[in-house]
Protein backbone atom coordinates (compact mmCIF):
# COMPACT_ATOMS: atom_id res chain seq x y z
CA UNK A 1 0.00 0.00 0.00
CA UNK A 2 1.56 3.26 -0.80
CA UNK A 3 0.58 6.59 0.54
CA UNK A 4 0.76 10.46 -0.75
CA UNK A 5 2.61 12.98 0.91
CA UNK A 6 1.75 16.62 0.44
CA UNK A 7 5.19 18.27 0.11
CA UNK A 8 4.91 21.91 2.40
CA UNK A 9 7.39 24.72 3.22
CA UNK A 10 8.96 23.35 6.85
CA UNK A 11 9.68 27.13 7.42
CA UNK A 12 6.13 28.24 6.98
CA UNK A 13 3.96 24.83 6.63
CA UNK A 14 2.32 26.01 4.44
CA UNK A 15 2.20 24.92 0.63
CA UNK A 16 4.96 25.77 -1.85
CA UNK A 17 4.46 28.58 -3.74
CA UNK A 18 2.36 28.53 -7.18
CA UNK A 19 4.01 29.16 -10.23
CA UNK A 20 1.86 32.35 -10.66
CA UNK A 21 3.34 34.31 -7.63
CA UNK A 22 6.86 35.17 -9.85
CA UNK A 23 4.59 36.44 -13.00
CA UNK A 24 2.44 38.93 -10.01
CA UNK A 25 5.32 40.26 -8.83
CA UNK A 26 6.90 40.68 -11.99
CA UNK A 27 3.60 42.27 -13.86
CA UNK A 28 3.40 44.77 -10.40
CA UNK A 29 7.41 45.29 -11.17
CA UNK A 30 6.46 46.42 -14.73
CA UNK A 31 3.66 48.33 -13.79
CA UNK A 32 5.13 50.71 -11.45
CA UNK A 33 7.97 51.34 -14.00
CA UNK A 34 5.15 51.63 -16.80
CA UNK A 35 2.93 54.26 -14.80
CA UNK A 36 6.68 56.73 -14.38
CA UNK A 37 6.74 56.59 -18.00
CA UNK A 38 3.34 57.43 -18.98
CA UNK A 39 3.76 60.00 -16.29
CA UNK A 40 6.74 61.14 -18.42
CA UNK A 41 4.31 60.87 -21.50
CA UNK A 42 1.74 63.42 -19.44
CA UNK A 43 4.31 65.62 -18.97
CA UNK A 44 6.11 66.44 -22.59
CA UNK A 45 2.75 66.22 -23.87
CA UNK A 46 1.52 69.19 -21.93
CA UNK A 47 -1.39 67.17 -20.07
CA UNK A 48 -1.06 67.39 -16.98
CA UNK A 49 -4.18 69.14 -16.60
CA UNK A 50 -5.87 67.42 -19.52
CA UNK A 51 -8.56 66.69 -16.60
CA UNK A 52 -8.53 70.03 -15.00
CA UNK A 53 -10.05 68.32 -11.30
CA UNK A 54 -9.93 65.32 -8.73
CA UNK A 55 -11.34 62.78 -8.46
CA UNK A 56 -13.17 63.38 -10.98
CA UNK A 57 -11.85 64.07 -15.07
CA UNK A 58 -14.49 67.44 -15.42
CA UNK A 59 -16.81 68.70 -13.12
CA UNK A 60 -19.73 66.19 -12.94
CA UNK A 61 -17.88 63.53 -14.61
CA UNK A 62 -15.56 60.96 -14.21
CA UNK A 63 -14.64 60.35 -17.67
CA UNK A 64 -13.24 62.75 -19.84
CA UNK A 65 -16.65 64.57 -22.51
CA UNK A 66 -16.81 65.40 -25.50
CA UNK A 67 -17.18 69.37 -24.67
CA UNK A 68 -13.92 69.81 -22.75
CA UNK A 69 -11.55 72.39 -24.44
CA UNK A 70 -8.56 70.37 -23.54
CA UNK A 71 -8.64 67.80 -26.63
CA UNK A 72 -6.43 64.95 -26.57
CA UNK A 73 -4.77 66.08 -23.53
CA UNK A 74 -8.08 64.77 -21.32
CA UNK A 75 -7.51 61.30 -23.32
CA UNK A 76 -3.78 61.24 -22.34
CA UNK A 77 -4.44 62.23 -18.53
CA UNK A 78 -7.34 60.15 -18.39
CA UNK A 79 -5.15 57.27 -19.44
CA UNK A 80 -2.99 57.69 -17.04
CA UNK A 81 -5.26 57.89 -14.36
CA UNK A 82 -6.85 54.46 -15.61
CA UNK A 83 -3.20 53.37 -15.23
CA UNK A 84 -3.29 53.73 -11.59
CA UNK A 85 -6.30 51.79 -11.02
CA UNK A 86 -4.60 48.73 -12.50
CA UNK A 87 -1.61 49.96 -10.52
CA UNK A 88 -4.01 49.21 -7.43
CA UNK A 89 -5.31 46.14 -8.45
CA UNK A 90 -2.17 44.45 -8.90
CA UNK A 91 -0.45 45.88 -5.71
CA UNK A 92 -3.57 44.49 -3.96
CA UNK A 93 -2.70 40.80 -5.66
CA UNK A 94 0.63 41.40 -4.51
CA UNK A 95 -0.41 41.71 -1.04
CA UNK A 96 -2.69 38.37 -1.45
CA UNK A 97 0.25 36.31 -2.78
CA UNK A 98 2.81 37.23 -0.59
CA UNK A 99 0.91 36.41 2.33
CA UNK A 100 -0.08 33.36 1.36
CA UNK A 101 3.41 32.17 0.37
CA UNK A 102 5.90 34.52 1.42
CA UNK A 103 7.45 33.32 4.78
CA UNK A 104 9.47 36.47 5.75
CA UNK A 105 8.35 39.56 7.56
CA UNK A 106 10.32 42.07 5.20
CA UNK A 107 8.23 40.80 2.50
CA UNK A 108 5.14 41.52 3.68
CA UNK A 109 6.34 44.82 5.22
CA UNK A 110 6.92 45.45 1.16
CA UNK A 111 4.05 44.55 -0.28
CA UNK A 112 1.71 46.34 1.92
CA UNK A 113 3.68 49.28 1.71
CA UNK A 114 3.45 49.09 -2.24
CA UNK A 115 -0.39 49.19 -1.65
CA UNK A 116 -0.73 52.02 0.88
CA UNK A 117 1.92 53.59 -1.77
CA UNK A 118 -0.11 53.15 -4.66
CA UNK A 119 -3.01 54.80 -2.42
CA UNK A 120 -0.62 57.62 -1.59
CA UNK A 121 0.09 58.17 -5.34
CA UNK A 122 -3.59 58.70 -6.13
CA UNK A 123 -4.46 61.18 -3.76
CA UNK A 124 -0.92 63.02 -4.28
CA UNK A 125 -1.75 63.20 -7.99
CA UNK A 126 -5.13 64.71 -7.06
CA UNK A 127 -3.36 67.22 -5.02
CA UNK A 128 -0.76 67.85 -7.82
CA UNK A 129 -3.75 68.43 -10.63
CA UNK A 130 -5.67 70.78 -7.80
CA UNK A 131 -2.37 72.73 -7.30
CA UNK A 132 -2.00 73.31 -10.90
CA UNK A 133 0.64 70.74 -11.43
CA UNK A 134 3.22 72.65 -8.26
CA UNK A 135 6.66 71.59 -9.15
CA UNK A 136 7.28 70.36 -5.41
CA UNK A 137 3.83 68.02 -6.03
CA UNK A 138 5.25 66.78 -9.13
CA UNK A 139 8.45 66.23 -7.62
CA UNK A 140 6.82 64.44 -4.26
CA UNK A 141 5.22 62.18 -6.90
CA UNK A 142 7.91 60.86 -8.56
CA UNK A 143 10.10 60.18 -5.78
CA UNK A 144 7.34 58.20 -4.35
CA UNK A 145 6.75 56.46 -7.66
CA UNK A 146 10.51 55.59 -6.96
CA UNK A 147 10.13 53.89 -3.38
CA UNK A 148 7.27 52.08 -4.84
CA UNK A 149 9.29 50.69 -7.92
CA UNK A 150 12.34 49.89 -5.43
CA UNK A 151 9.94 47.87 -3.05
CA UNK A 152 8.55 46.04 -6.15
CA UNK A 153 12.10 44.78 -7.21
CA UNK A 154 12.91 44.09 -3.73
CA UNK A 155 9.33 42.03 -3.97
CA UNK A 156 10.25 40.36 -7.40
CA UNK A 157 14.39 39.34 -6.84
CA UNK A 158 13.91 38.58 -3.00
CA UNK A 159 10.77 36.02 -3.76
CA UNK A 160 12.98 32.71 -4.19
CA UNK A 161 14.84 33.10 -1.38
CA UNK A 162 14.61 30.72 1.85
CA UNK A 163 13.91 31.43 5.39
CA UNK A 164 17.68 30.67 6.18
CA UNK A 165 19.71 33.28 7.53
CA UNK A 166 21.45 35.52 5.44
CA UNK A 167 24.82 34.99 4.42
CA UNK A 168 27.14 37.75 3.34
CA UNK A 169 29.51 37.67 0.14
CA UNK A 170 31.36 40.28 0.83
CA UNK A 171 33.19 42.18 3.37
CA UNK A 172 31.11 44.45 5.94
CA UNK A 173 33.13 47.36 4.47
CA UNK A 174 31.82 46.38 0.83
CA UNK A 175 28.27 46.34 2.01
CA UNK A 176 28.60 50.02 3.64
CA UNK A 177 29.85 51.36 0.51
CA UNK A 178 26.87 49.80 -1.10
CA UNK A 179 24.24 51.44 1.03
CA UNK A 180 26.37 54.80 0.34
CA UNK A 181 26.17 54.38 -3.29
CA UNK A 182 22.55 53.93 -3.26
CA UNK A 183 22.10 57.21 -0.82
CA UNK A 184 23.62 59.30 -3.30
CA UNK A 185 21.76 57.69 -6.39
CA UNK A 186 18.59 58.96 -3.91
CA UNK A 187 20.67 62.76 -3.81
CA UNK A 188 20.77 62.17 -7.72
CA UNK A 189 17.30 61.67 -8.19
CA UNK A 190 15.77 64.20 -5.91
CA UNK A 191 18.42 66.59 -7.61
CA UNK A 192 16.67 65.50 -11.29
CA UNK A 193 13.46 66.74 -9.73
CA UNK A 194 14.85 70.05 -8.90
CA UNK A 195 16.13 70.01 -12.52
CA UNK A 196 12.72 69.27 -13.90
CA UNK A 197 11.15 71.77 -11.92
CA UNK A 198 13.25 74.53 -13.09
CA UNK A 199 13.11 73.84 -16.99
CA UNK A 200 10.55 73.17 -19.64
CA UNK A 201 8.06 70.58 -19.71
CA UNK A 202 6.19 71.48 -17.09
CA UNK A 203 3.39 69.35 -17.57
CA UNK A 204 1.07 71.88 -19.18
CA UNK A 205 1.59 74.17 -21.88
CA UNK A 206 -1.04 77.05 -20.79
CA UNK A 207 0.12 77.67 -16.80
CA UNK A 208 3.43 76.49 -16.73
CA UNK A 209 4.44 76.43 -12.85
CA UNK A 210 8.23 76.58 -11.92
CA UNK A 211 10.66 76.68 -8.95
CA UNK A 212 12.51 79.65 -9.83
CA UNK A 213 15.78 78.29 -9.52
CA UNK A 214 18.55 79.09 -12.33
CA UNK A 215 18.19 75.88 -14.41
CA UNK A 216 21.86 75.61 -15.78
CA UNK A 217 23.49 75.81 -12.45
CA UNK A 218 20.66 73.48 -10.98
CA UNK A 219 21.63 71.16 -13.87
CA UNK A 220 25.58 71.21 -13.50
CA UNK A 221 24.86 70.57 -9.82
CA UNK A 222 23.24 67.59 -10.92
CA UNK A 223 25.82 66.67 -13.33
CA UNK A 224 28.37 66.76 -10.94
CA UNK A 225 26.40 64.34 -8.00
CA UNK A 226 26.13 62.21 -10.84
CA UNK A 227 29.83 62.32 -11.73
CA UNK A 228 30.28 61.27 -7.42
CA UNK A 229 27.83 58.89 -7.95
CA UNK A 230 29.38 57.04 -11.13
CA UNK A 231 33.18 57.09 -9.15
CA UNK A 232 31.05 55.31 -6.31
CA UNK A 233 29.58 52.73 -8.53
CA UNK A 234 32.77 51.45 -10.15
CA UNK A 235 34.38 51.79 -6.56
CA UNK A 236 30.99 49.61 -5.46
CA UNK A 237 31.73 47.04 -8.27
CA UNK A 238 35.45 46.46 -8.18
CA UNK A 239 35.31 45.77 -4.71
CA UNK A 240 32.51 43.31 -4.77
CA UNK A 241 34.18 41.69 -7.22
CA UNK A 242 37.43 41.60 -6.21
CA UNK A 243 36.09 40.22 -2.25
CA UNK A 244 33.80 37.98 -3.89
CA UNK A 245 35.57 35.57 -5.25
CA UNK A 246 33.85 32.51 -5.01
CA UNK A 247 30.47 33.49 -6.15
CA UNK A 248 30.40 36.08 -9.38
CA UNK A 249 26.80 37.74 -8.36
CA UNK A 250 27.80 40.45 -6.63
CA UNK A 251 30.19 41.86 -8.95
CA UNK A 252 27.63 40.87 -11.77
CA UNK A 253 24.95 43.12 -9.87
CA UNK A 254 27.13 46.21 -9.93
CA UNK A 255 28.11 46.07 -12.99
CA UNK A 256 24.87 45.78 -14.28
CA UNK A 257 24.21 49.23 -11.85
CA UNK A 258 27.14 50.59 -13.67
CA UNK A 259 26.05 49.85 -16.86
CA UNK A 260 22.74 51.61 -16.40
CA UNK A 261 24.69 54.21 -14.77
CA UNK A 262 26.58 55.31 -17.95
CA UNK A 263 23.62 54.82 -19.98
CA UNK A 264 21.59 57.19 -18.13
CA UNK A 265 24.28 59.83 -17.73
CA UNK A 266 24.59 59.70 -21.57
CA UNK A 267 20.75 60.13 -22.12
CA UNK A 268 21.02 63.01 -19.84
CA UNK A 269 23.95 64.73 -21.10
CA UNK A 270 22.65 64.45 -25.17
CA UNK A 271 19.26 65.62 -23.89
CA UNK A 272 20.56 68.84 -22.10
CA UNK A 273 22.71 69.70 -24.79
CA UNK A 274 20.02 69.07 -27.50
CA UNK A 275 17.16 71.13 -25.92
CA UNK A 276 15.17 68.44 -24.12
CA UNK A 277 13.64 66.92 -26.67
CA UNK A 278 10.38 64.90 -25.53
CA UNK A 279 11.67 61.41 -26.48
CA UNK A 280 14.70 61.73 -24.66
CA UNK A 281 13.20 62.89 -21.75
CA UNK A 282 10.99 60.39 -21.46
CA UNK A 283 14.09 57.48 -21.75
CA UNK A 284 15.54 59.80 -18.81
CA UNK A 285 12.93 58.92 -16.45
CA UNK A 286 12.73 55.18 -17.55
CA UNK A 287 16.52 55.28 -16.85
CA UNK A 288 16.07 56.67 -13.64
CA UNK A 289 13.44 53.78 -12.81
CA UNK A 290 15.90 51.12 -14.34
CA UNK A 291 18.62 52.05 -12.22
CA UNK A 292 16.36 52.35 -9.17
CA UNK A 293 15.98 48.42 -10.07
CA UNK A 294 19.54 47.92 -10.43
CA UNK A 295 20.63 49.39 -7.41
CA UNK A 296 18.09 47.03 -5.58
CA UNK A 297 19.49 44.42 -6.81
CA UNK A 298 23.02 44.96 -6.52
CA UNK A 299 21.84 45.26 -3.30
CA UNK A 300 20.17 42.19 -2.49
CA UNK A 301 23.17 40.30 -4.40
CA UNK A 302 25.28 41.18 -1.79
CA UNK A 303 23.95 38.19 0.39
CA UNK A 304 22.32 35.00 -0.31
CA UNK A 305 20.12 33.14 1.80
Amino acid sequence: MTSTRTTVDAPTGTAPAPLWLGPVLLANLVAEVGIVVTGGLVRVTGSGLGCPTWPECVEGSITPTVEQAEGIHKYIEFGNRTLTGVLGLLALATVVVVFLWAARRPMKVAAVGVLVGVLVQAVLGGITVLAGLNPATVAAHFLVSMLLVAASAYLWFARAESDAPRRPLVPALVGRLAWVTSAVGGVVLLLGTLVTGSGPHSGDAEEPARLGLDARTISWVHADVVMLFLGLVVATWLAARLTSTDHPGPGRAWLVVLGVTLAQGAVGYVQYFTGLPEALVVAHMLGATLLVVALTRGQLALRER
